[in-house]
């Protein structure tokens, strides 16, 4: 095995645990019966820590010279204050989808908020061809249209589930279902946004992917304390910002700031079908795991169906034709 190969198999599990570690261990966090942490709070304090972890990284890219990085910020934030401001678009989107996520695990169990968040590829793809002009291919526009049949049938109650929603219990559940639903939705169109916008950016200058995350986690640090003020303000008056904080906290907080830096590493050594098949190994874990641990998931027909069409819409979306390079006997003699 190569060393290539060793690299992309190292991103695939690397992602597959980030991924399903966060999903469960967030909606865990959530459910558990101990003293409730403010999700806004978490959200500020991942991205401080994710700001600090690409600064290492930068200090790692520039020689272990603290000199070398300040002057390669100062060139790139301070003295670049437009093109720094440009990041103030996505990060706030970013800030919002975090926030969202929290809500939707709050009232989702993992395996559906899995399937149901791929409608990010989706988004992602349709703002990809209004803003970047990308072309998409028929056999990708069938992966979409596929995509969204799943997601669909994974969403889709069952008529059992329809006859309980008379109690004004099982209302209440099912409303706060829907707003888990709802919490995704728009998670997913933010995210589509504001991963094409980023990819933008990116591509406008030699400017470094930790330099870019340093200024995304500035401008998600001051969102994310904008939020705590607008929202949840009293209560960190009242029992503090890290209320409620736990070891299974700092290690979701810890998972969500890593988790783009992961797939970063994973777009940079792998390609689309390593991370659409470590996205379909992260669902089928959810789903093992939601029912055999957390007990929160008992999965029907429509469940099983509507996975199948994301799995397969998945892999459909980042399958790419293998190029054919010509061997020395097609070579025209002369």
């Amino acid at each position: 095995m190569t060393k290539k190969d060793n690299r992309r198999w190292i991103s695939l599990v690397a992602l597959v645990c980030q991924t399903t570690s966060l999903v469960l261990l967030l909606r865990y966090s959530r459910t558990v019966k101990t003293e409730k942490y403010l999700s806004s709070t978490a959200i500020v304090t991942a991205e401080f820590l994710k700001g600090i972890v690409c600064i290492f990284l930068v200090w790692l890219e520039n020689d272990r010279s603290i000199n070398r990085v300040i002057l390669v910020l100062n060139e790139e934030i301070y003295n670049k204050p437009h093109d720094t401001m440009k990041l103030a678009i996505p990060s706030g989107l970013y800030s919002i989808q975090n926030n969202l996520l929290f809500i939707a695990l709050s009232y989702l169990n993992a395996a559906t908020y899995q399937v149901t968040y791929q409608l990010k590829i989706l988004t992602t793809a349709l703002f990809s061809v209004f803003m970047l002009k990308k072309r998409i291919e028929k056999r990708q526009w069938f992966s979409l249209f596929m995509l969204a049949i799943g997601v669909a049938l994974v969403t889709w109650p069952t008529p059992d589930e329809s006859n309980k929603r008379l109690t004004v219990q099982n209302q209440a559940t099912w409303l706060q279902q829907m707003m888990g639903f709802c919490a995704v939705l728009v998670s997913a169109v933010t995210s589509g946004f504001a991963g094409v916008y980023f990819e933008q950016i990116l591509k406008t200058g030699p400017t470094s992917v930790w330099v870019r995350n340093i200024q995304l986690a500035i401008f998600g640090t001051i969102f994310g304390l904008l939020i705590v003020i607008c929202f949840d303000y009293k209560a960190v008056m009242d029992k503090g910002f890290f209320q409620g904080y736990t070891t299974l906290v700092w290690i979701v907080i810890f998972l969500q700031a890593t988790g783009g830096l992961i797939i970063a590493v994973v777009i940079k050594y792998a390609d689309n079908i390593i991370k659409g098949f470590a996205t379909s190994l992260s669902i089928l874990f959810s789903s093992v795991i939601s029912y055999f641990v957390l007990h929160d998931f008992t999965p029907n027909l429509f469940f099983y169906i509507g996975t199948m069409c994301v799995l397969t819409a998945t892999f459909l979306y980042g399958w790419e034709k293998p190029k054919v390079t010509p061997s020395a006997n097609d070579q025209p003699r002369v």
